[in-house]
């Protein structure tokens, strides 16, 4: 495994075990995440060091070979610099929670799992070559920025704000792939470097790229979709920090500074670019000087820093790409301390609007002197790299064409205004006022919360003095004939750009700070974030007026709008498109007749049935029947299955129809008769001719013959079935143990009231110790002191009106014998019939009997543990024998095998497929154990609680 998969993994391991810790040791232990974040981050260093010398280091792993999808990561000049940034920045905020955040702080130890995973994931976007790689984790970082954003649930804005930056990075990301696709089937390559080095051309790869920059502007909160990163304000300021300052948003300048080398020349690439960061750039400087919170002034001036990113490299040429990732590490380093300095001071006066801010340049000096810098090279003051960047890149611009020449006046402009916000930002937040209060600290900062910020504007002054050494490493791993980085570099355009900037920028913000009042703010009908609200109100009423339609709460009619058009569809492409076959076989064994006639009368009489239980037992019939037909058929795992499918379907019907009336009172009119009966037919008779089709149109060998084999050698196991299910396709398995997760907990939330945890209170096995010196006959004595001590764990809470002596022994003697079947099934299913889906169903029915002769105590302690914890330790198990073959340098879910020799007993083969076995085995036990707590047990007391209720109130009246 390489360098960066392993370093990838210890990230993703830490974002997953976290929890617990954070639990345990509270805001402390995000001193051992920055640790080793910047742990991480040195080992990024250390193998940047040869890239930044010309090199490129690459790792790639076989996914699908016969799609040519390669899982690939490369490491070159431009994704170690956004590496470096990602862990640098994330070791220093991660330092900064542990000083920001209080103990015993509500979601803490999620927020810094989510924080992990938000790492991973943007780490992993910037290593990746392979583009579906890459669409994963620039999903990835959308999900996990989503609950970052929305970490303080109670609050209604910040869960408006996380689901609008969802939606609108959502939006982009689908955009984004699609434009990816299609470069893939231009080019040939999955790779984002080989798609870039062979730059289509033509409409389609035209299209391309432009969907490609939707996913990348929407990501950066480029103009149109500015508007979501300030209303993401309400984050934690960590968040905002890394975030939105230095990671996630540059992802999208990450993206376009990958596609300008070879797409630079698609048409309309440079001015769209320019148009949309010149827009941005001075939209965001206008809206920071009408702000009175800090926060949101840093916010919107991000934005503009966001647009002055995308128009400088969107310019395309080597040179101005070069200087646009310089100003990247200049906004990084100064705009991130900026947020925290944000965040003190919100964590000590309570406030963060500047009309009530004032003095804390005296009460708080350091805080003071780290703020100044971070200005100052946010608004191009030299020595600090904010001076270097800018210059640099007013040289490139004003040394290109036309079209760098209007970005360059437009860059002068917008930098003005920067200055001109940070000098608000400073004066609002540090300065002394007039006729305002000085502030008071309520809350005393820890020192250890300055570290962070102190090291960002460290940074920040130390590169303007060693830019030139700066200069030297990036060139080496980025060439072009750009300017070099320095201080100075004489009386020039790009010298006295800056001084008119600084000028003017600070006679703009004497002139607000004297006037009192902010710019004044245009209509709020005419801005994007209106637009987007307009949007989703229309959606809204759109979609409660569908679902007025088409949800009516009428189960008849959803059935028999799907069976219209599944018929309709179905039995129009076997009609005048059907290759039907030319000879029927109608049977293949005489058994089959009265198979069929028992199912043909059984449907036609749960037609009549006149109870919900006679209708649920004829339409079980069927069921059963269909496993007859599978045993004769030679397929006794489909048999067994199908059978114990069955069974508990029908397990679970009986306990949701409990609470529904006995009888079947359905009045149905002759023509609602006739028309569903129509439908019925129309159904049968399509889905017929579909499966005579689908056998007839047949022409090549099945895959099944190979299947055989493909067990036997690749599995190491006789029977197909089980090797087939968690070997050869154990991807699809996977996937359906993942529906069968969602399924437990959806049945799960709409039953239990609060928490699907058993609380209630558990019978030892010391309490119900004794029943092995009864007998039959005492048992059965109701008058029998002995009657006390019952056969079933939790028989003394029992209503004596519902007790079945005989069912009771019964389960009791059984139960034990059902479970190490289960066992023997499971074991055995990879040779014989079984398997960990067989074995779990005969586990839940040993459940279920326990349950129908002792009732939901009964249940609880027989399994004392969480159904969901079972749930989703039987995933993590499958998860991880999918993942653990790749540490060893074979694909996901291959298989490994020993045969040990046990003398006269023969031998045993240890197959690792059968830990994923006892995977699926785990979840379809917890599953009929959700199914039996909250469709049995929880209804049970609701039973009990209504009629407890109904006695309350007959006995009051």
């Amino acid at each position: 495994m390489g360098a960066m998969t392993s370093m990838l993994l210890v990230v993703a391991l830490c974002a997953l075990c976290i929890h617990p810790v954070v639990t345990r040791v509270g805001p402390r232990a995000f001193l051992l995440l920055a640790t080793l974040m910047a742990g991480i981050f040195a080992w990024v260093l250390a193998l940047s060091i040869p890239v930044f010398n010309g090199d490129v280091l690459t790792e790639s792993y076989q996914w699908v070979p016969q799609l040519s999808m390669t899982l690939g990561l490369r490491l070159d000049a431009v994704s170690a610099i956004f590496a470096l940034l990602v862990t640098g920045a994330g070791s220093l905020v991660l330092l900064y929670c542990a000083y920001y955040f209080e103990a015993g702080e509500a979601g803490l130890a999620r927020f810094a799992a989510v924080f992990m995973g938000f790492t991973a994931s943007m780490l992993g976007l910037v290593l990746s070559d392979d583009v579906y790689l890459l669409f994963i984790f620039w999903e990835a970082t959308t999900v996990f920025s989503f609950l970052l954003i929305g970490h303080v649930t109670r609050l209604r804005t910040a869960n408006a704000a996380a689901l609008q930056a969802l939606m609108v990075t959502t939006f982009g990301g689908l955009a984004m792939l699609v434009g990816l696709v299609l470069l893939v089937q231009q080019t040939g390559t999955s790779s984002l470097v080989g798609i870039v080095e062979a730059a289509p051309t033509g409409a389609v790869a035209t299209t391309a790229v432009f969907l490609v920059l939707v996913g990348a502007l929407s990501k950066s909160a480029i103009f149109p979709f500015h508007f979501w990163l300030p209303g993401a304000m309400s984050a934690p300021t960590p968040v905002s920090a890394y975030l939105h300052a230095a990671a996630m948003v540059k992802a999208g300048v990450y993206m376009i500074a990958r596609l300008a080398p070879g797409f630079a020349d698609v048409p309309g690439f440079r001015v769209t670019l320019v148009t949309l960061g010149a827009i941005t750039m001075i939209g965001g400087g206008i809206r920071a000087l009408r702000q009175y919170d800090i926060k949101l002034l840093v916010a919107h001036g991000t934005v503009s820093q966001l647009g002055l990113l995308v128009m400088v490299i969107g310019v395309g040429t080597p040179a101005t790409t070069f200087a646009g990732i310089t100003l990247l590490i200049t906004h990084a380093v100064a705009k991130a301390p900026l947020f925290l300095t944000v965040g003190v001071i919100d964590h000590a006066t309570g406030t963060r609007d500047l009309r009530e801010l004032s003095g804390l340049g005296k009460s708080l000096p350091g805080l003071t002197i780290i703020a100044s810098i971070a200005v100052a090279s946010m608004a191009g003051l030299p020595p600090f790299i904010g001076f270097v960047a800018k210059e640099a890149a007013f040289t490139e611009l004003l040394d290109d064409g036309p079209l760098a020449v209007t970005a360059f006046w437009v860059a002068l402009a917008g930098s003005i205004l920067t200055v001109a916000y940070m000098g608000r930002f400073l004066w609002g937040a540090f300065f002394t006022k007039r006729g305002v209060p000085s502030s008071l600290i309520l809350h005393a900062p820890p020192r250890g919360i300055y570290i962070a910020p102190a090291i960002f504007a460290t940074v920040a002054l130390l590169f303007g003095f060693i830019s030139p050494l700066l200069d030297r490493l990036l060139r080496t791993g980025w060439p072009s004939n750009a300017e070099h980085l320095a201080l100075w570099h004489g009386w020039t355009p790009a010298l006295a750009a800056s001084a008119v900037a600084i000028g003017a920028g600070t006679l703009l913000s004497l002139v607000l700070a004297r006037r009192g009042r902010p710019l004044p703010a245009p209509p709020e009908r005419f801005t994007a974030s209106h637009i987007y609200w307009v949007l989703t109100q229309w959606l809204d009423t759109l979609a409660v007026r569908t679902t007025s339609i088409t949800q009516r709460g009428s189960l008849p009619f959803y059935l028999a709008v799907i069976l219209i058009v599944a018929s309709c569809t179905i039995g129009g492409v076997a009609i005048w498109g059907g290759a039907w076959p030319n000879e029927y076989q109608w049977i293949s064994s005489p058994v089959e007749i009265p198979i069929a006639i028992l199912m043909i009368t059984a449907a036609c009489f749960a037609l009549r049935a006149r109870t919900r239980f006679q209708a649920v037992v004829l339409v079980g019939v069927t069921g059963y029947g269909m496993a007859a037909l599978f045993a004769t058929h030679g397929a006794p795992d489909l048999a067994l299955t199908q059978a114990l499918v069955e069974t508990v379907t029908m397990i679970a019907f009986v306990l949701v129809i409990r609470r529904l009336s006995q009888r079947l009172n359905i009045t149905v009119r002759r023509p609602a008769r006739w028309a569903r009966a129509a439908i019925g037919i129309a159904t049968g008779l399509a889905l017929g001719a579909a499966t005579l089709i689908a056998l007839g149109a047949r022409v090549a060998d099945p895959i099944s013959l190979e299947l055989p084999d493909l067990a036997y050698f690749g599995g190491h196991g006789s029977n197909v079935v089980n090797v087939m299910l968690v070997d050869i396709r154990g991807w699809d398995t996977l996937g359906e143990l993942s529906v069968i997760l969602a399924a437990a907990t959806g049945v799960a939330s709409l039953v239990f009231l609060n928490t699907r945890a058993d609380l209630r209170p558990k019978i030892t096995r010391r309490e119900a110790q004794g029943f092995a010196r009864d007998n039959l006959r005492r048992v059965a004595d109701p008058n029998d002191p002995a009657r006390r001590t019952p056969w079933l764990l939790a028989g003394r809470t029992l209503d004596p009106a519902n007790r079945s002596i005989l069912l009771e022994v019964v389960v009791r003697l059984l139960f034990h014998g059902l479970i190490i079947l289960s066992i023997y099934l499971l074991l055995s299913g990879h040779n014989g019939p079984g398997g960990g889906f067989a074995g779990g169903l005969v586990a839940g029915l040993a459940l279920v009997a326990r349950y129908l002769a002792g009732g939901r105590y009964e249940l609880s302690t027989t399994v004392p543990l969480d159904a969901g914890r079972i749930l989703g330790a039987g995933l993590a198990l499958a998860v991880t024998m999918a993942i653990v073959p790749m540490f060893f340098g074979q694909a996901a879910l291959a298989s490994s095998w020993i045969d040990v020799d046990l003398g006269w007993f023969g031998s045993i083969p240890l197959v690792t497929s059968t830990l994923f076995d006892i995977g699926v085995y785990l979840v379809v036990f917890g599953l009929v154990l959700d199914v039996l707590r909250s469709l049995g047990a929880e209804i049970d007391e609701h039973e009990e609680q209504d009629n407890a209720e109904r006695t309350e109130e007959a006995m009051a009246k």
